[in-house]
């Protein structure tokens, strides 16, 4: 196991937002929200037609409870409005050509991605979104940060790159080297810090293994800025990757949607994601009845972003599962409240089979617990009416055939008692059979349609 860094010393980017009291905080985000609703209403047709349906008018946001009088948004609606009115729909408060950056999401099954268009005032509100939650985490003006990213159209970590110049820290962009040469690159460059996705610098952390480099000796890097995927609050997982690099993991929430953090790790890793409660008003749900749920519930969060001007994003489903906790649950003095563990799941990747609800989450919970497994895979089937869970391994090559067998039988025993005794079918897989992942892995596949067909 490698040692860590010592933590960053504390410090905030804006100080007295970070800082601020509740009650003030509320204030602040009524006055934004109602502006962005009078906006919204006011210079798009998409959410004038909306909010008429709804029968609720910019004046009648009058307090923060207002807000449930607002209807939901969801990601299918507005990838038919830019289907019914390409390319961007009639969602957008003013021409296209004030937008001075275009990304697009990473991608969604079987239709075009969702395209995002953002004017200068958005996408430097994005920044320093990114920017205050680097700087939470201890990135400074003198840190060279190695963005592991092929800066396509993907919004991935263009945000950062730019917030790490607003820090003052100098950017090494990766664009499309191979995994190699990136490695050697950040041991060139003298990187202290790493932004990737949490799988990717686990497979980053693989590769250096392969070529002989120890992450720990042979670099500078002291911080890990992992975001684009769920994974880096898995306590398993963080672990994995801290002892892999010798250095910090830190967690960033965020969409391509808002193009900035809505919550992220500070410098104490405190197992909680500070909410940026001043730049988006997130409630908690119940993901089934949209009814409101208390501090420490599991639940969906539901984002209003008030610095998004060009495409308004007002009570925007993320599908999300979090645990939202109060404020005193990290010491650092912010008055935001947290979600623990970042994001839990999603309420779309959560599988009920023969009763038991399982989460991918919780499967990579228990497969990154040991370092001999180089990747997984969930699959799905359905025989005769029944559902059927089965996990896929892949060890290392160097992995001694006898060894890995034994963790076949390991992680099928703590999956079952992890999940109410549900029988999963864990197996090896030959080394090179699953696929290497660059940016937000896909693990899940659910091959239930296909294969519900009666048995010959």
């Amino acid at each position: 196991m490698s040692d860590l860094p010592p933590p960053r010393p504390r410090d905030y980017w804006s100080p007295y937002a970070e800082r601020m009291p509740r009650e003030q905080l509320r204030v602040l985000q009524l006055r934004r929200l109602q502006t962005l609703v009078g906006w919204a209403y006011a210079r798009s047709p998409f959410w004038r037609r909306r909010l008429d349906a709804a029968g609720v008018t910019p004046e009648q946001v009058q307090s923060l409870d207002d807000l449930r009088r607002l209807p939901f948004l969801t990601k299918t609606e507005l990838l038919e409005n830019q289907e019914a009115h390409p390319p961007y729909g009639d969602m957008l408060t003013a021409p296209p050509t004030v937008a001075v950056a275009y990304h697009t999401t990473s991608g969604t099954s079987g239709r075009t991605p969702l395209r995002a268009l953002e004017s200068p005032r958005d996408w430097d509100w994005g920044a320093q979104a990114w920017a205050r939650s680097l700087y939470g985490f201890g990135l400074r003006d003198t840190d060279i940060v190695y963005v592991a990213f092929g800066y396509g159209s993907f919004i991935g970590f263009w945000g950062a790159h730019y917030a790490i110049q607003k820090i003052g820290a100098t950017t090494v962009a990766g664009g499309s080297q191979s995994s190699e040469a990136r490695l050697r690159h950040i041991v060139d460059t003298g990187a202290t810090a790493v932004a990737a996705t949490p799988s990717y610098a686990i497979r980053l952390g693989q590769v250096a293994a392969e070529m002989g480099i120890d992450l720990a000796r042979d670099t500078r890097v002291e911080l890990l800025l992992l975001a684009g995927e769920p994974g880096a609050n898995i306590p398993a997982t963080k672990a994995l990757i801290q002892n892999m690099w010798g250095a910090r993991a830190g967690d960033f929430m965020g969409m391509t949607e808002t193009a900035g953090i809505t919550a992220f790790e500070c410098s104490e890793q405190s197992g909680a994601l500070h909410v940026n409660e001043d730049y988006f008003l997130e409630e908690l749900l119940d993901p089934r009845t949209g009814e409101p749920l208390p501090l420490g519930e599991v639940g969906e969060r539901v984002c209003t972003a008030f610095g998004i001007g060009l495409i308004p994003i007002i009570r925007y489903r993320t599908g999300d599962l979090v645990r939202r906790v109060s404020a005193e649950h990290c010491p650092c003095g912010r008055t935001f409240e947290l979600y623990q563990g970042g994001i839990i799941g999603r309420a779309d990747d959560m599988q009920i089979i023969r009763g038991v609800n399982v989460y991918p989450s919780a499967v990579e919970g228990v497969v990154r617990r040991y370092t001999e497994l180089r990747e997984f895979r969930i699959v799905l089937t359905r025989v005769q009416h029944q559902d059927n869970i089965a996990v896929e391994l892949e060890a290392h090559p160097t992995v001694a055939a006898d060894v890995a067998e034994q963790l076949v039988r390991r992680v099928g025993r703590e999956l079952s008692q992890a999940h109410e005794g549900l029988r999963f079918d864990v197996s090896l897989v030959p080394p090179g059979t699953l696929p290497i992942f660059d940016l937000k892995a896909r693990r899940l596949h659910d091959r239930r349609q296909r294969s519900d067909l009666p048995t010959p």
